[in-house]
């Protein structure tokens, strides 16, 4: 068994707060290390430093093994500070170096403050998405959210709603189907997904009379994929009747067109414990599904539900991959 890495995220956030927490519930059940500067960490943090990926599965489950990594700062609950920008970056590429030499079994990472890394170090990725893809030297990625009752793609993420048609192509769908399809298959373990493709308007277009795109392009290109390569794919489906219960028992994963489209029902059915999962990446990678919390951060009320969920998936993908 290889552990998992947890990168340390913003220090000034909920990150290192919930990474402690997470260590309480999981015990030695799910072994990981947190990558960062323990000066960061809770006061009175039992903490047990490693050199090596390795050492973490011989530290007792009443301490955190902590890969150490020497920040520029100091962590002020809510406060980031310029100095750490580096630290955490470093954080995250020691992560992605070790699960990509294979001493680490995937990277779960701690939720980053964009803004203070621009600022601190001209870091030029819109996201950690982005820039694990660069680190990893891919071209395309899609960002899932998951929890038990659901798993969603959206095909389009952080535009402006009226964006959303121009950039919704035939080829970015197409892309996304089939790194989600492949997705399924190797790091969840499922056979043949089945994948419901979400209409981009109100009731898929209702046969021309509320849009066109269904018919012109969305509809033909997953009878292709389904015709001539054989995905099982349904859709184009209403966006308002493809997220109940029974509904939801008949596919693996839905696409959505658009954002709110993907994370409206996976945050009404699991705000706490949604996982955020890259596909498309030669590595596994997890992270919760919130950010940084400055605003309850310190105050010792952050719940590492979602952390805990994104660990343990972390752990069933890599189970999966084998």
């Amino acid at each position: 068994m290889r552990p998992i890495a947890l990168s340390c995220g913003e220090p000034a956030g909920i990150g290192p707060e919930i990474s402690v927490a997470a260590r309480a519930v999981l015990g030695d059940s799910l072994p990981f290390f947190w990558i960062g500067d323990p000066r960061h960490l809770p006061r009175g943090t039992a903490v047990r430093e490693i050199s090596r990926a390795e050492d973490a599965l011989s530290v007792p489950a009443s301490h955190l093994p902590v890969l150490p990594l020497p920040f520029g700062g100091t962590a002020v609950a809510g406060q980031p500070q310029a100095a750490n920008a580096s630290g955490v970056i470093q954080a995250i590429e020691t992560g992605v170096a070790l699960v990509m030499r294979g001493e680490a079994a995937a990277i779960c990472t701690a939720p980053i403050h964009k803004k203070a890394l621009k600022d601190g170090a001209g870091f030029a990725f819109p996201g950690h998405t982005e820039f694990l893809a660069h680190l990893a030297g891919v071209d395309r990625v899609v960002m899932m959210l998951a929890c038990d009752a659901l798993r969603v793609v959206p095909a389009t993420i952080h535009i402006a709603l009226s964006e959303v048609p121009q950039a919704l192509t035939p080829r970015l769908l197409e892309e996304t189907i089939r790194l989600t399809h492949a997705g399924l298959i190797r790091d969840f373990g499922l056979e043949n997904p089945v994948i419901a493709v979400a209409g981009l308007n109100p009731h898929a277009g209702e046969g021309g009379a509320m849009g066109q795109e269904e018919l012109d392009w969305i509809a033909p290109l997953i009878e292709s994929l389904r015709r001539e390569e054989g995905f099982a794919l349904e859709g184009p489906l209403p966006a308002d009747t493809m997220f109940h219960a029974r509904a939801r028992a008949g596919y693996d994963a839905a696409i959505c067109a658009y954002h709110d489209q993907a994370l409206i029902p996976i945050k009404t059915l699991a705000f706490d414990e949604g996982v955020n999962v890259t596909l498309g990446l030669p590595f596994i990678r997890t992270s919760p599904d919130h950010g940084t919390a400055f605003d309850i951060a310190g105050k010792g009320i952050a719940r590492p539900d979602s952390l805990v969920a994104a660990l343990r998936m972390a752990a069933r993908m890599a189970e999966a991959r084998g």
